[in-house]
């Protein structure tokens, strides 16, 4: 039985990953950093539990350089097939929007989608190029506000 903390003491709750952060940035540092030899691919090898070994393909590789990189930066990482096709439920929750909002974008034809009987599926592809270009839209459109700000000497209180 453990016993509550006492007034005298604080306790600091940190996520896995916030814990982890320095060792994800290390296998993200390492991958990235291994130059290929020669116009060869780089190469790494998983040592299984009784010391057996095997080579990682280019593509494994390249996933977990990119999922260490996201981790050692606090952000979640979910991996999917690309050909994977979502439901409507399941494409706004990626895209963190309400289902009947989805569901207008595909009416619109701003996402590709196709359907089997009445239910429609969005194909992953389809759904993170949305996603990026939403994002790219997003951040261009904070880059002119805050220049627009700027030119008109907004937050004189902050100078």
């Amino acid at each position: 039985m453990s016993t509550p903390p006492s007034s005298h003491q604080s306790a600091t709750l940190t996520s896995p990953i916030e814990a982890n952060a320095a060792e994800f940035a290390a296998v993200s540092d390492l991958l990235r950093g291994a130059p290929s030899r020669r116009g060869r691919r780089r190469t790494f090898s998983l040592v299984g539990p009784g010391g057996e070994t095997i080579p990682l393909p280019e593509a494994v590789i390249d996933v977990v350089e990119q999922a260490a990189l996201a981790l050692s930066k606090g952000s979640s990482v979910q991996v999917v097939c690309v050909n994977r096709e979502l439901t409507t439920q399941q494409a706004a929750d990626l895209l963190n929007v309400s289902r009947q909002y989805l569901v207008r974008l595909l009416d619109e034809g701003r996402i590709p989608s196709r359907r089997t009987g009445t239910h429609r599926r969005i194909r992953v592809a389809d759904v993170t190029a949305f996603k990026a270009g939403r994002d790219r839209t997003r951040d261009e459109a904070l880059a002119e506000l805050a220049r627009m700000s700027e030119d008109a000497g907004g937050y004189e209180e902050l100078e």
